[in-house]
């Protein structure tokens, strides 16, 4: 488990247990990408010990926000193809047991692709570095299939809940909230219309595991699969501050801006995943709920640090 202290990385890790896995959550020292590869390697060995039966990688781990300078991303990129060599390098036996999902975004996936709802079939066409570093990532792990590592993509929608690293810029719903307890109003630098698809984090959690889960119970190799993650219900800026408002019950602490940055935002980022719907089959909580719990956390959070 890569990224086990992050906003997905907790959530894919208590799912994970509470179905009875056996979890070794990766401790990485990031900042130095050598200690990163050792890091890595070890928490490798450490699980290919644990147990004969089907091993699992979850690569839930990145700091990189459609902002992050080009360097940035390409420093992960090398720790990630390092490890990746790592993975191809077990043995035969080890190899062909195991299943490695990668959790990779479907905002910068698909940020300048045309004619939405996107889906698997769509074209990925990425407006920023961050966009660009995620299909780079997704390409270097599709190799991995031809050395019988089952592979697994998840390109995440708006992603949401109680947790959120709130010192990284972005999370709109963590950052109104966060503004809605310390009294400090956040920039929104998109038209109002912009709609995003949120999808909670237990939800997406969940969903991911039952994509590791049905993956483990196929008999033939068709190769990576890749599947969009999101709740394929999208929501604009507009209605999510109406929404807020009733909640806090008052204005959200909103300032209408502009950015440079606001060019590599799609306006319209709508989803329909066609692959192994069955997995989108299911209650996804409601954004009034979703939003509730989430503002109930970083309440708790801004309180404590006080």
């Amino acid at each position: 488990m890569v990224g086990a202290r992050g906003l997905l990385g907790r959530a894919v890790l208590q799912e994970s247990a509470a179905r009875g896995a056996i979890v070794v959550p990766a401790r990485v020292r990031w900042s130095d990408p050598d200690d990163a590869a050792k890091d890595l390697s070890a928490a490798l060995d450490e699980a290919r010990t644990t147990g004969a039966g089907p091993m699992r990688i979850l690569w839930c781990a990145g700091a990189g926000v459609t902002a992050t300078p080009q360097e940035v991303l390409d420093a992960e990129l090398a720790v990630f193809d390092a490890f990746l060599d790592v993975v191809a390098r077990m043995g035969a036996e080890d190899r062909s047991r195991t299943t490695f999902f990668y959790a990779s975004s479907a905002g910068g996936v698909y940020a300048g692709a045309s004619e939405p709802p996107f889906s698997e079939a769509t074209s990925p066409s990425p407006l920023a570095p961050y966009g660009h570093a995620k299909l780079q990532a997704e390409a270097a792990l599709a190799r991995l299939s031809d050395v019988d590592v089952h592979v697994l993509i998840g390109r995440i929608a708006n992603i949401y809940g109680p947790g959120q690293d709130l010192g990284k810029p972005q999370g709109l719903i963590s950052q109104l909230c966060l503004a809605h307890h310390t009294a400090r109003p956040i920039g929104v630098y998109v038209s109002l219309d912009t709609l995003r698809d949120y999808v909670f984090v237990d939800d997406c959690a969940a969903m991911i595991m039952d994509m590791v889960e049905r993956r483990e119970q196929l008999v033939d190799d068709s190769g990576p699969v890749i599947k969009i993650i999101a709740s394929q219900q999208s929501v604009s800026i507009a209605m999510l501050l109406g929404e807020m408002r009733r909640i806090f019950k008052r204005a959200p602490r909103v300032v209408l801006a502009s950015s440079p940055h606001a060019r590599q935002q799609a306006r319209d980022l709508r989803f329909r995943s066609t692959i192994w719907p069955e997995i989108d089959r299911r209650v996804f909580r409601t954004l009034a709920s979703g939003v509730g719990v989430t503002d109930e956390d970083i309440g708790l959070r801004v309180r404590s640090a006080r």
